[in-house]
């Protein structure tokens, strides 16, 4: 088939690969405009994009999809089918009218569960034990339309959802391809989700990263990990931001909050149990193990972490 494939991140990129190498026809990739990124607010091209680049593959880069000379140029290209991954933008009725199969999403979660920008970041904060990935073919609703085919994938108990992901990007480019491979075919149609078993994994914000260390050492921990690497888990101490990277829960107790810096290793207090900082990120400076932060600062006896500036 003639595709054309739509995608940003790096976790769609082994999705492109796959597609490139097979026996459809890439026909041209689409991704988000070049962002600018660091201090020096430099133009830096999407990994699809520069993938596609490297495969020697027309690119497109719309600042909407709306754009009538993006609408023109897809219709112009006549794609077959147009496989999803990470793009960014939503794509108008219009847009999603003009391939003869339509444009086939992979998305990182066993559909309906987590239909959403998060999927796995809200997996992992929820203490889902299995996730997966799911193609379904692209209507109006948000991640409602009828699905081809699915994989499962276990959720370890040191996983982040960076992890996860890239795992996940790994073992559903496969079943893109072959999703893919049945339409082309006409062996594979897709079936209507389940009404039961919905949920929802709405963007997480930097405020949704918040560490609340009143709650349970679990929910924290669970926490943590969905937001790392992004949009990064933090709490406060002495009124600034303090990153937290993946920490682990100890079997002793303090206050929540209460900070216990040993030699060689940092305790701070939850609900319940304490937990072991790993690496910490303070404001304005790089990652650096808890233990090295806590000597740099002079703890006090008392210190806490997470209370509001006063």
């Amino acid at each position: 088939m003639r595709l054309i494939f739509a995608g940003t991140p790096q976790v769609a990129v082994p999705s492109l690969r796959a597609l490139a190498d097979s026996d459809h026809e890439v026909v041209a990739v689409v991704t988000r405009p070049d962002a600018r990124v660091g201090r020096g607010r430099r133009l830096e091209p999407s990994p699809v994009k520069t993938v596609a680049q490297e495969l020697g593959l027309p690119v497109l880069t719309p600042g909407s999809p709306r754009e009538p000379e993006f609408v023109a140029a897809l219709t112009e290209l006549a794609p077959d089918c147009c496989p999803v991954v990470a793009y960014g933008s939503l794509l108008p009725q219009q847009v999603l009218d003009i391939p003869t199969h339509g444009w086939v999403n992979l998305h990182f979660s066993l559909l309906p569960a987590w239909r959403g920008a998060a999927p796995v970041q809200r997996a992992l904060i929820a203490g889902d034990e299995i996730t997966g990935a799911s193609t379904f073919l692209i209507e109006a609703g948000l991640d409602t339309g009828p699905v081809y085919g699915t994989m499962t994938e276990r959720i370890r108990p040191d996983d982040t959802s960076g992890t996860v992901l890239d795992r996940l990007a790994e073992a559903g480019a496969p079943l893109l391809l072959a999703t893919m491979d049945g339409i082309g075919t006409g062996d594979l149609a897709p079936q209507e989700q389940p009404a039961e078993g919905v949920s929802h994994a709405a963007k997480l914000t930097v405020a949704d990263a918040r560490v609340h260390l009143s709650h349970p050492s679990l929910a924290v921990d669970r926490h943590i990990r969905g937001c790392t690497p992004a949009p990064g888990a933090w709490t406060t101490f002495r009124g600034d931001r303090l990153k937290l990277g993946p920490v682990t829960i100890t079997d002793e107790t303090l206050p929540a909050g209460r900070v216990d810096a040993r030699k060689h290793e940092v305790l701070v207090g939850t609900a319940d149990r304490a937990i072991r900082l790993g690496d910490v990120t303070p404001l304005g400076k790089k990652a650096m193990p808890a233990a090295d932060w806590a000597r740099g600062v002079r703890m006090a006896a008392d210190e806490r972490l997470g209370e509001e500036p006063a």
